[in-house]
């Protein structure tokens, strides 16, 4: 019975802090208009940079971004609490992860916006942050090679979150790092890819027609100016 109740309770908890819809929130509160019925119609915070500007882009990326690193951090005060605190890396690590993807799934199907939401990325990113900082890292650095290259942060997203199942594959198999509980952390990487690729299966379509909208290039274009002079 105690695991069933640990179970629910860290889905709830997850599902409920990824439910929390800052971008909405912010938009009605501050601009008494609903970020949804603009730009890409995401509550998002690239949706909300285009619309609001820079910073209250970066106030929702915060928020998001915390939504999935604070459950994973209070999951261990929560095992402690159903004597669950003795575990092995790869059980420790299902119970984090089960907070976490109950957090991003509660982002992109939130029960305060009629199970609609965003993307899921930046919940994502907190979570993983929590998880796994050095391969975040390196998946942080690919999204920004591509997004300045390309401007697409669609395009940055989901290179990104395939870079992330390599990464990690790469460390513990090819460079024989210790990556704390790899099995059940490999298995979710690729279930994370798959999610946001699935959620960004509409800008995968507007890639392919060139119609998917771009972030201006400024560092590549000062690259290039650089170079031609």
């Amino acid at each position: 019975m105690n695991i069933f109740i640990l179970h629910l309770t860290l889905i709830l908890i997850g599902y409920l802090f990824g439910s929390f819809p800052s971008g909405v929130i912010i938009s009605k509160t501050f601009f008494g208009f609903d970020i949804r019925t603009k730009g890409s119609g995401n509550m998002g915070s690239t949706n909300v940079f285009r619309i609001l500007g820079k910073k209250w882009g970066i106030l929702v990326q915060i928020l998001d971004l915390l939504k999935g690193y604070i459950p994973v951090l209070i999951c261990g005060y929560i095992l402690y609490l159903f004597n669950f605190n003795e575990l092995d890396q790869n059980s420790l690590m299902y119970y984090k992860l089960l907070i976490g993807v109950s957090a991003i799934l509660g982002h992109v199907f939130s029960i305060f916006v009629g199970f609609k939401g965003g993307k899921g990325i930046n919940t994502s990113v907190g979570m993983l942050l929590a998880l796994d900082p050095i391969g975040i890292l390196f998946t942080f650095l690919v999204f920004l090679i591509i997004l300045m290259f390309t401007g697409y942060v669609s395009l940055g997203s989901i290179i990104g979150s395939m870079f992330l199942v390599f990464s990690i594959y790469f460390r513990q198999n090819i460079l024989h790092q210790n990556v704390i509980g790899y099995e059940v952390l490999f298995v979710f990487s690729v279930f994370i890819s798959l999610l946001i690729i699935f959620t960004h299966r509409s800008n995968i379509k507007r890639l392919f027609t060139r119609t998917e909208s771009k972030f201006e290039n400024f560092l590549l274009k000062n690259l290039i100016k650089k170079i031609v002079k």
